[in-house]
């Protein structure tokens, strides 16, 4: 059985959701009492791969919002929590994702293995990065060309370049893909400078330097409020990649020959007979999911239970291939620009996290 941990974007849509699904008290609840509210597992799931073979899966609510992030022993527990549920379910292999995933590698949770009776097993676990990852390139690979842009005449801006899929975007984009040239965007030097190195060949520039020069720019990273982006700057056609989270690229980047594709989002093969994606920003929830979620799925699918996205800079571009070939075989492809056009006005999203 596979597990997807998820969370809402926003405490009024966590309410909301929560009216919907026939939890009044907590829609009625208060920040406080949401700061308590333990994890629910809030739906079971069959899929069918093209393959045939069929699966269970569950989703689990962590009841985190992200207002909660201010709250370090809260976000700690919901997270610790929400994984002790799966754990507890039977469930062999969970994806964390969103703000989970960065609240277990910031806080280093992986010191917190005992939860009151339950020891943590963490090959029961996963971020779901690497096919993420393996999506944001297949993105760019595909929807660059249909605006135009020649890869390997291109310059490609990565934004979060040192971040553990970033790195693994760069690596690919370097490697497989052969762009003309990288330009790294992170806030660390040392580690750009480390990924230099290794990649051998790019040039690390500010986000303002590196905007204007970028074809393509891939933003790995979560966008600041107050961030502005001088569109009128930007190149045209210009193919901006959102695979941050949350992906709010398209309000600070728009115009003419800019093209914002929400990154790391893939459609199934056929639909799917879940709720858990109502309530997010998908153009076809019943068949599109975000990517680690589906790293869940395709382990699954593929009875590889461990924790095959774990700690930071571990992708390598052999688990990129293997995960890639994997969604593919089971009936995923990647989000591109042609399947978002249907999407309705933006509104609070289900979290992957």
């Amino acid at each position: 059985m596979f597990g997807l941990i998820g969370h809402s974007t926003s405490f009024e849509q966590a309410r909301s959701k929560a009216a919907g699904l026939g939890f009044p008290e907590f829609a009625d609840g208060d920040l406080d009492m949401w700061c308590s509210a333990p994890p629910q597992l809030i739906e079971r799931v069959s899929l069918t791969s093209r393959t045939g073979k069929t699966i269970e899966g569950a989703y689990i609510d962590s009841c985190f919002v992200p207002e909660m992030l201010s709250r370090f022993k809260t976000a700690r527990r919901k997270v610790l929590n929400a994984m002790e549920l799966a754990q507890k379910s039977g469930i062999n292999i969970t994806a964390l994702g969103g703000f989970t995933s960065i609240i277990f590698e910031n806080f280093n949770l992986l010191k917190e293995q005992q939860i009151r009776a339950t020891t943590l097993e963490w090959e029961r676990f996963t971020t779901g990065n690497t096919h993420t990852a393996w999506v944001i390139c297949r993105q760019v690979e595909a929807n660059a060309p249909a605006l135009g842009i020649d890869l390997k005449q291109a310059k490609v801006a990565v934004v979060g370049a040192t971040g553990d899929i970033g790195s693994a975007v760069c690596r690919w984009l370097s490697q497989r893909t052969g762009v003309k040239e990288l330009l790294l965007v992170a806030r660390q030097q040392q580690p750009l400078l480390d990924l230099q190195t290794e990649l051998g060949s790019a040039r690390i520039l500010s986000l303002e330097e590196a905007l204007p020069e970028a074809d393509v720019v891939v933003w790995v990273a979560s966008l600041p409020q107050t961030l502005t982006i001088d569109s009128a700057n930007l190149k045209s056609p210009c193919l901006m990649i959102d695979g941050g989270y949350p992906k709010n690229l398209d309000r600070k980047a728009s115009g003419a020959g800019i093209h914002v594709l929400k990154g790391g989002i893939v459609e199934f093969w056929s639909e799917i007979g879940w709720q858990m994606m109502e309530a997010a920003e998908m153009a076809k929830p019943q068949q599109q999911m975000f990517a680690c979620f589906a790293e869940a799925i395709l382990l699954e699918f593929e009875d590889i239970h461990t924790n095959f996205s774990w700690g930071r800079n571990n992708i390598s571009l052999e688990k990129m291939d293997l995960i890639g070939a994997a969604s593919l075989r089971h009936g995923f492809q990647a989000l591109g620009l042609e399947d978002q056009a249907a999407v309705p006005a933006r509104q609070d999203a289900l979290a992957p996290a």
